[in-house]
């Protein structure tokens, strides 16, 4: 059955699109997450991938046209399938919401026009902060109803699937109404505030509003929690009755280790409580006292004559992030559609160390390892670019331009920013490159276009003392390198038992793109590279 494509609202401003390009043309297969178009949005030119697969049947706005979000912009289904009734409605009648007919009725309130709102009354939504984002978790308020709101206030922090964000306000006015509480998730585009006049009343506007024929959002009496189950947010209030500001990393981390947000004194912008406000916070003597005396009295009222062990049952539930959704829904797509094999060779450092040594001698001059194994590969790919591919299921796509994304452990799980064009950078610019976006990537202040692109993945977990391991395939690469650490032992040298530093490198594979031999080959120039840092400048 045909499937109906319209033009997608990619940000949170966006009333129309222009298709910048189209990537497919009629008669084309497509696959889910094959890239249609590139559509130029208010703020930027981005990528617009199917969510379905079929044929390619109609377009419905040529390159260079521009049209409201919501128009006709393509027909996906079976090959040769007759789509001549949905043509025959045009663009209004394929944007409107596909409904049950039983709730016709309740759904025509959501396409009522702008007019039917009071006057200066404006509904914000849950914008789409990434072109993966297809839902969002508000982490922060940080405006209450009530509050005054200017043009380019910070609203609120929403956790997408790949960082935490600020969302500032297009608006200006009074907050009418928050639809969405702090730690709830919505799809993109429900009913996240309404901003408006103060004194305005809206009554009936968020009855009104619907995402798709969803349930309608809660009505604001929903805002006032019980008393029992508002602790976490409670503590936010200082004794003055104003607002404490706090990331919600460092909220997390207070709650986990039951401290007063109130008794912590915050060193970010406007007193903003950060993560290391909460790590460096020392609590006081007489809770440090009472802390200690219970292990003292739970042991004097247990002394049973038989030893019997009693305890308690314990579970905790920690909510999942949207990272954490993310990186669980890719990756099992990861493993279960590509077959993985993986190839491991074990590395002698002895010269990487002493190059190092000498690279690091130089003022303002810092390179690891990492970044000596990152520009290796760089190097091996240009050499082997196979490697450097993508699956199709009517081609491979073979990347002649390396971007190499660099896997690094956050507080929610892991990112992977990518280092652009990595085989024209230096050393030193690559040890730069991947300090800056390892620090903004663990502050949650990587922009998602800095983790897009990548065509191989290098994995490092060396520095926790692992010496080998397999990683998952971070597609659409066909490729990704694990690290490991760097091992002093015995090894042979002209015959000679002798102590050496060597370490273990495992590629995973796709089996589609890349061959067992090709994957070995491509280790082995890794190797020499390695072995012998001077080549990697050649």
């Amino acid at each position: 059955m045909a499937t109906i494509v319209t033009m997608p609202r990619l940000s949170d401003t966006m009333t129309e699109g222009t298709v910048a390009t189209w990537l497919k043309k009629v008669g084309d297969k497509v696959s889910e997450g094959d890239i249609l178009a590139e559509i130029e949005t208010d703020k930027a030119t981005m990528e617009f991938e199917s969510f379905n697969e079929g044929t390619l049947l109609h377009i419905g706005i040529p390159a260079g046209e521009t049209a409201p979000v919501d128009s006709l912009l393509a027909i996906i289904g079976n090959e040769g399938e007759d789509i001549s009734s949905l043509l025959a409605g045009g663009a209004t009648t394929v944007a409107a919401p596909v409904v049950e007919t039983a709730t016709i009725t309740e759904t025509k309130t959501e396409a009522a026009p702008a007019a039917s709102l009071p006057e200066g009354v404006i509904v914000v939504t849950m914008p789409r902060l990434s072109d993966t984002m297809t839902e969002g978790t508000v982490a922060t308020w940080l405006k209450k109803v009530g509050d005054t709101v200017a043009e380019g206030d910070i609203l609120a922090e929403i956790e997408t699937d790949k960082a935490t964000m600020e969302f500032e306000s297009f608006n200006a006015g009074t907050l009418l109404y928050i639809g969405i509480q702090e730690g709830n998730t919505a799809p993109v585009d429900s009913l996240l505030a309404i901003i408006g006049p103060a004194g305005t009343d809206i009554s009936g506007v968020a009855d009104n509003f619907k995402v798709g024929g969803n349930t309608p959002v809660a009505k604001e009496e929903t805002t006032a929690a019980p008393a029992e189950k508002a602790a976490p947010v409670t503590q936010e209030a200082a004794v003055d009755g104003q607002r404490i500001l706090a990331s919600p990393l460092a909220k997390k981390i207070a709650n986990d280790k039951g401290i007063q947000l109130s008794q912590v004194k915050g060193s970010g912008e406007n007193g903003r409580i950060v993560k290391s406000d909460i790590e460096n916070f020392t609590p006081s003597a007489t809770s440090a006292t009472t802390a200690a005396t219970q292990p003292q009295e739970t042991a004097k009222a247990a002394a049973p004559q038989v030893f019997v062990p009693a305890g308690e049952i314990f579970t905790e539930e920690i909510k999942n992030s949207q990272m954490r959704k993310i990186i669980a829904k890719r990756l099992a797509e990861s493993l279960f559609t590509a077959p993985h094999y993986n190839l491991s060779i074990e590395v002698t450092m002895d010269e990487a160390m002493k190059s190092r040594a000498v690279i690091n001698s130089v003022p303002d001059t810092k390179v690891s390892f990492n970044d000596m194994v990152i520009k290796a590969c760089a190097s091996a790919l240009k050499k082997h670019p196979i490697i450097n591919s993508q699956w199709r299921e009517d081609a491979i796509i073979i990347n002649h331009h390396v971007n190499i994304g660099v896997a690094v452990a956050v507080e929610d799980g892991l990112v992977v920013p990518v280092l652009r064009f990595t085989d024209a950078m230096s050393l030193s610019q690559i040890g730069a490159s991947v300090r800056d976006l390892a620090g903004r990537a663990k502050n949650k202040k990587l922009l998602p276009n800095e983790m897009e692109g990548s065509t191989f993945t290098v994995s490092n977990l060396g520095m926790f003392g692992i010496t080998e391991f397999n990683s998952i395939i971070n597609q659409p690469n066909s490729a990704i390198l694990s690290v490991g650490a760097i091992v002093e032992k015995p090894v042979v040298k002209n015959g000679q038992i002798v102590v050496g530093n060597t370490m273990m490198l495992s590629l995973a594979c796709d089996h589609r793109t890349i061959d067992g031999a090709t994957g070995a080959q491509f280790l082995q120039t890794l190797k020499q590279y390695i072995e012998n840092p001077v080549t990697m400048l050649a």
